[in-house]
C-alpha cells in the first residue's frame, strides 16, 4: 500500500495545450496526462472576441490516436447582457426546440425584441416563422458552420430579415446554442433523399 500511494505522488501534472475550433485560443489544461483530460468542458468567455456581446462558449476537450482534440458544445449569452436591452414600451418573443442539423441534435433558443408593443397573435406569428426558418435553415449545416455563422451574427441578421416581413425587430439574438446528441434518423433519410434528387 505504502509503495502504491508513494508512486501516485511520484507523477508529476503539467499543463497541456488544447485548440478550440473557431477560435484563436489555446486551453492550457494542468493534468497528470493527456487521457485524463478526455471529456473535460472547457469553459471561454467570448465578450472581447465578440465586441463587447456576453458571451459563454463551451468546449468539450476529445482524446483521441494520442492527440488532444476539442469540440464545441454549446454557445449562450449572458442573462445579465439580455436585462441590458430590456427597456419599456417593446414586446419579447423567446422559444426553445430541438432540431437536426447535418451531424448533430441541436438545442436553440432565439430571442426577438419588437420596436413597440405588437398584438399577441403578431408575436405567435413572429415565434411560428422563426421556428420555422431555423428549422430548415440549420438542417442543411453542420455544427461548425452553425456555431460560425452564430459568432459572426450571420445567422441571427437572415433570422431578422424573415421576421420583418411581419414586424420589424429591434433586438435579434440566438441566446442559446447547444448540442445535445446525434442528429434523428428521420433527418438523415431527408438528407439522403434531397440528394438523390439532386
Amino acid at each position: 500500500m505504502a509503495e502504491q500511494q508513494t508512486a501516485k505522488k511520484g507523477i508529476r501534472k503539467k499543463f497541456f495545450e488544447v485548440s478550440i475550433p473557431l477560435t484563436a485560443t489555446k486551453a492550457k489544461l494542468y493534468s497528470q496526462n493527456e487521457e485524463s483530460l478526455n471529456n473535460k468542458v472547457i469553459n471561454l468567455d467570448m465578450t472581447k472576441n465578440l465586441k463587447g456581446k456576453n458571451v459563454e462558449l463551451k468546449a468539450k476537450v476529445i482524446y483521441t490516436d494520442g492527440k488532444l482534440d476539442s469540440e464545441l458544445v454549446s454557445l449562450i449569452v449572458v442573462p445579465s447582457y439580455i436585462r441590458r436591452i430590456m427597456r419599456r414600451g417593446i414586446d419579447y418573443i423567446e422559444d426553445s426546440f430541438e432540431t437536426d442539423c447535418k451531424d448533430a441534435k441541436l438545442r436553440i433558443k432565439p430571442f426577438m425584441i419588437t420596436r413597440n408593443h405588437v398584438s399577441r397573435s403578431v408575436r405567435h406569428a413572429i415565434r411560428t416563422t422563426a421556428k420555422k426558418f431555423l428549422e430548415s435553415y440549420l438542417r442543411i449545416k453542420n455544427t461548425k458552420e452553425i456555431f460560425s455563422e452564430t459568432m459572426t451574427n450571420k445567422l441571427q441578421k437572415n433570422l431578422s430579415l424573415k421576421v420583418k416581413k411581419i414586424y420589424p425587430l429591434a433586438f435579434c439574438e440566438i441566446r442559446w446554442l447547444e448540442v445535445t446528441g446525434q442528429p434523428s434518423a428521420k433527418s438523415e433519410n431527408q438528407e439522403r433523399e434531397n440528394i438523390q434528387s439532386q
